[in-house]
């Protein structure tokens, strides 16, 4: 449809504009119709992200399932690509994108050049399509999980815990990791 990225659609990006690029591997994400296009994750991410993926994995309940760098779809102008996120193992079993509604976690994990988002727009955003929780991870000068739950009848998140030793929650169901997993080896 777009010949090039630069070829920007006169109203802004939808997910089907997403769609019909090129597959090539670019980390793509949708805010209000602006396209954001981040770099790789630096290694450091990556290995955290994937140890809290297999920490998460190994006490699952079988109508979950846990994922990494998924697209979400929060509407047709708001796509964004959580570093970990649990889904409904039915919306799992599909291929595709996920839309909000079959999100039950999302998890960002704070980079140099993703503060503001991580900590202020992804939350209002995630929250403002409904799903129910929200974890941010801090990895400056140590490790930092701060938990956070929809709340009740609004679309703002709740501070539910704020973890450094170890992550210990009854919801989304009984989670307890600690922390020192998921630390990479150089932190």
């Amino acid at each position: 449809m777009f010949a090039h990225m630069s070829d920007t659609p006169t109203d802004g990006w939808t997910v089907d504009d997403l769609d019909a690029l090129p597959e090539d591997g670019a980390r793509r994400e949708l805010i209000d119709g602006v396209l954001h296009v981040t770099p790789s994750p630096a290694p450091t991410h990556q290995v955290l992200a994937a140890r809290l993926l297999v920490a998460l994995e190994e006490n699952c309940p079988g109508h979950l399932h846990v994922s990494q760098a998924n697209d979400v779809i929060l509407s047709m102008q708001r796509l964004f690509v959580p570093d970990v996120l649990v889904t409904t193992d039915e919306a799992a079993e599909r291929d595709g994108k996920f839309i909000a509604k079959e999100v039950v976690l999302a998890v960002e994990i704070v980079s140099p050049g993703s503060q503001s988002m991580d900590r202020v727009l992804m939350p209002a955003l995630y929250a403002k399509a409904g799903i129910p929780f929200y974890w941010l991870i801090e990895w400056s000068g140590g490790l930092t999980v701060h938990a956070h739950r929809l709340a009740e009848g609004d679309d703002v998140y709740q501070p539910v815990g704020i973890f450094t030793e170890t992550i210990k929650l009854d919801e989304p169901w009984d989670i307890e990791i600690p922390i020192a997993r998921l630390r990479p080896r150089h932190l």
